[in-house]
């Protein structure tokens, strides 16, 4: 099996525009649930019984995309130039957006007589943000069916404006033998399966919720794992008091966490009188006194939108 490669400095040309038939994506994947103390895995007869566990969850989306190439045979571009396929993802909510590019007479000299095919991160919530997914190519037939398959043999690390894929996809010579029927019509099908990792955790049996959380929503801010990062946010929110709310404000500042911020600064102006004199609030008015400024700034505004009831109107003789 071909291992999948990632060119550098490709310069991409456009060339007349070819069909391109999307198959609406499909996600699949169950929802990751995270265990508490007593949530332990089940263990099978015979199985020894440990005083402590760990639980890691992977969760994985896989979707399909149906690439077509009407007039195959036409197609101009010379070796290094490519043809793009249009956007798709996994759901019209998902951030990540990808896309398939196609060299029809291959990258390079040593890949002149194939055609080379990658899988393109077109666009992620930020330009840092990793993602790990597998992909699997393959070209239909005239009868619909999968043939000449290549599947990546782990997870490539995609960022924004990075590729991978496989250099030789297949000899030219052989695609274009009409008696292969892989261009009945001269149309060329491509299908494109992509699996990508969402979520990954670890989960102690030992391990209260609050810490796990606290320490999960760094990693999910950094890896672009939203519904992760939605899951820290809420679990913390039910876990603000007077003595803890400063540190949370801070955690949240730091990895753009919305919801938490709001609901931290929330507190404060509930409880004033109880949080101004504890140590964790005194420390955040040396080392972030931005966020006292916000604060203030959202107490000042609450108190704006107080209604007051109307005056009333002096009588005059």
């Amino acid at each position: 099996m071909m291992l999948p490669d990632s060119p550098q400095n490709i310069v991409v040309v456009r060339a007349p525009s070819p069909s391109v038939h999307y198959i609406p994506s499909s996600m699949s994947g169950d929802n990751i649930i995270i265990p508490t103390q007593n949530q332990q895995p089940v263990h099978s007869f015979g199985q020894p019984v440990s005083e402590s566990w760990c639980l890691t969850s992977v969760k994985v989306i896989k979707f399909s995309f149906n690439w077509t190439i009407n007039n195959f045979s036409f197609c101009r571009e010379e070796m290094g130039e490519a043809l793009k396929s249009s956007t798709f993802s996994a759901n019209l909510n998902d951030k990540l957006k990808w896309c398939l590019r196609l060299n029809p007479k291959g990258l390079d000299e040593e890949s002149k007589d194939y055609l080379s095919l990658y899988l393109l991160l077109i666009a992620a919530p930020n330009s840092k943000c990793e993602t790990r997914a597998k992909f699997k190519f393959s070209i239909l037939n005239a009868k619909g069916d999968e043939t000449k398959a290549m599947e990546s043999q782990r997870a490539y690390r995609f960022v924004q404006g990075k590729d991978w894929g496989f250099k030789k996809f297949i000899r030219r010579d052989f695609l274009i033998d009409e008696t292969n029927g892989l261009l009945p019509d001269d149309k060329l099908t491509l299908f494109c399966e992509v699996s990508v990792v969402v979520d990954s955790i670890n989960i102690s049996g030992q391990t209260q919720i609050n810490p796990v959380s606290d320490a999960l929503l760094p990693a999910a801010d950094k890896y672009c794992l939203e519904r992760l990062k939605i899951q820290c946010e809420e679990i913390l929110c039910t876990t603000i008091d007077k003595d803890n709310v400063a540190d949370i404000l801070i955690l949240a500042d730091l990895h753009s966490a919305a919801q938490l911020r709001q609901q931290s600064i929330d507190f404060i102006n509930t409880h004033p009188q109880d949080v101004l004199e504890t140590i964790g609030f005194q420390l955040m008015i040396r080392t972030h006194p931005h966020l006292l400024a916000d604060a203030y700034r959202a107490m000042a505004s609450l108190q704006n939108n107080i209604i007051c009831p109307p005056r009333k109107k002096q009588r005059t003789v």
